[in-house]
């Protein structure tokens, strides 16, 4: 099994007739799918999404794939193909469209309509080719065909790679769900007629690799959301993702039968599900969805309001429900109904809204004490069934935290895959097909590149540590004025602190060690106002840490008296 290794330099020339596969996000993470791959000279990407950040990075609004390693050839790239429209996987797309914006963009209908509508907002209007299952087309030396797969969203597809050098299956998220809600089903006969043409390398879906068995249809979740329509005495708050086209379908068809009308609230809802709408990919009665407004007129029991919010984003409409900040009061006998996920490392965020939302009076039904979500990912089962099916020669597991890939791993060796043929890689990792057989060769850069309002890269690791030192342990400002001849405080410094735990007596006893310290500073020569700045940050920072065990951040400030 090809695997990380510690000592992996800067990857070879490619050879001659060969494909090089470079994930640039998407595996050891859940999200920031973008993946690479060069034949010929030319690039093709499939995906570029975002991964959203955690608590330990603060001020961080969405984390982007780095594209140093693509940069100075984003000529050679011939497409981005973009497998489904989540925002792991097409959120990236404007910030690369940036770089170079006539890079043509493929994708499904809805997929093509939802990044459109987002790319409206960077102001950059694309160049796009739709395609649809069973369609096959050539970009470059890439012979592309596109196949149905089923996920928590509509027009999903599954790309089928062909090269000189071999054929890669590239699933996207996908799962197995022989009930969907749309009736499109994933693509198995397909999928049986690539793998008797030969397979060299499957790029499958590892979210749920660890989850036995097989993944509930959506149709299973009807009877949960009818209960709490049926039930609920006053509004139904339901929160899901904004693109979750199937969920928020069947929110509708409950609230329709319930005599209830539904309006959006949250710019993202508002903007997809008009989009879906009108595409046909939403079926609303007539008359279902009305304004916010002429909601307000109707009786609380004939309120339903679909929202975004459910990962427990401060600034999304249900978190500021809960905090009380938002139009909308969350009063007592109201229910919300959290139709979606925990996202790993947003548990808390969610939990917090969802004690923010009981305190108000309303009762929360989530995946914790209902049966009201259902993973838009393939489990175990269904990934054998795909393994023993398709029989690849190679397996590279894709989508998934480490632990998801290597159970994905496993799976592909029980079935019968070679050991010596299935690749555990990491982000940055350079897999090279060459005559069918891939494995790794090197390693580029693909760390995380920070968007910070309007600033993209900008943020750092070391800015992002300052933040959650000022979070955490607060700030201390020392202005001292110095005659830098004598070394010698011309007056008491002053200090001010902020979070920081101090009185009007808290600094004095640092005083004395600042005299000390400037004193040793003059008799060796050091009166540079950079260094003693230095040597105050130091002194102050020890003596914090030793007296108070805890680490502030000092900024001291001399000034030449």
């Amino acid at each position: 099994m090809s695997h990380p290794s510690p000592e992996l330099g800067t990857p070879p020339a490619l050879p001659r007739g060969g494909m090089r596969i470079v994930a640039l996000g998407g595996l050891g993470e859940i999200g920031r799918n973008m993946t690479v791959f060069e034949h010929k000279g030319k690039l093709l990407v499939v995906d570029c999404g975002v991964l959203f950040p955690e608590e330990t990075q603060p001020g961080v609004d969405v984390i982007l794939p780095d594209f140093t390693y693509i940069r100075d050839r984003l000529a050679d790239v011939v497409g981005i193909v973009l497998t489904h429209g989540h925002e792991d996987h097409i959120g990236g797309v404007p910030y690369l469209l940036r770089e170079r914006a006539d890079i043509p963009v493929i994708g499904s209908k809805l997929t093509l309509a939802f990044i459109r509508a987002k790319l409206k907002e960077h102001r950059i209007a694309p160049v796009t080719q739709e395609v649809k299952e069973g369609q096959r087309l050539d970009f470059g030396p890439f012979d592309l065909e596109f196949v149905a797969v089923n996920h928590s969203i509509p027009d999903g597809l599954a790309v089928a790679i062909r090269t000189d050098a071999g054929m890669v299956l590239h699933t996207g998220d996908f799962k197995m769900d022989q009930f969907p809600l749309d009736h499109r089903i994933t693509d198995l006969r397909t999928f049986a007629r690539l793998g008797e043409e030969g397979v060299d390398l499957f790029l499958v879906d590892s979210t749920n690799a660890e989850v036995p068995g097989f993944t509930v249809a959506e149709a299973d979740l009807n009877p949960a959301i009818e209960q709490v329509f049926r039930t609920a005495p006053r509004r139904v708050i339901v929160s899901s993702f904004a693109s979750h086209v199937h969920r928020i379908q069947q929110v509708l068809n409950a609230a329709h039968a319930h005599g209830r009308k539904v309006a959006f609230v949250g710019r993202s809802m508002v903007r997809n599900m008009g989009i879906a709408q009108e595409l046909g990919y939403l079926d609303v009665p007539k008359g279902l969805v009305v304004d916010l407004k002429q909601l307000e007129k109707l009786p609380d029991n004939k309120i339903c309001l679909v929202c975004t919010g459910s990962q427990g984003e401060p600034m999304a409409a249900l978190s500021r429900m809960a905090t009380r900040d938002h139009v909308i009061r969350i009063g007592e006998g109201d229910t919300v109904l959290l139709a979606s996920s925990l996202i790993p490392g947003n548990e808390n965020a969610i939990y917090r809204v969802i004690n923010g939302l009981t305190r108000w009076g309303a009762n929360v039904v989530h995946k914790g004490n209902a049966k009201v979500h259902v993973s838009g990912h393939a489990s175990a089962g269904e990934l054998v069934y795909c393994y023993n099916l398709i029989k690849p020669r190679g397996v590279m597991p894709v989508h998934g935290e480490w632990r998801h890939l290597r159970a994905n791993a496993d799976l592909a060796i029980r079935t019968g895959v070679p050991e010596r043929n299935v690749v555990i890689a990491e982000d940055g990792f350079v897999v090279d097909m060459v005559k069918g057989v891939s494995k790794v060769v090197g390693k580029v850069r693909a760390g995380y590149v920070y968007v910070d309002g309007g600033n993209v890269g900008g943020a750092t690791e070391a800015s992002l540590k300052d933040r959650r030192t000022l979070a955490e342990e607060g700030v201390i400002t020392v202005v001292a004025l110095i005659d830098t001849d004598t070394g010698e405080l011309t007056e008491e410094p002053d200090f001010i602190a902020r979070g920081f735990a101090a009185d009007v007596t808290t600094f004095d006893a640092v005083v004395p060690m600042l005299r000390k310290t400037l004193a040793k500073a003059a008799s060796e020569g050091i009166g540079d106002a950079h260094q003693l700045e230095q040597l105050i940050a130091r002194t102050v920072s020890q003596w914090a840490h030793r007296t108070y065990r805890r680490s502030p951040l000092v900024i001291p400030v001399v000034v030449d008296a």
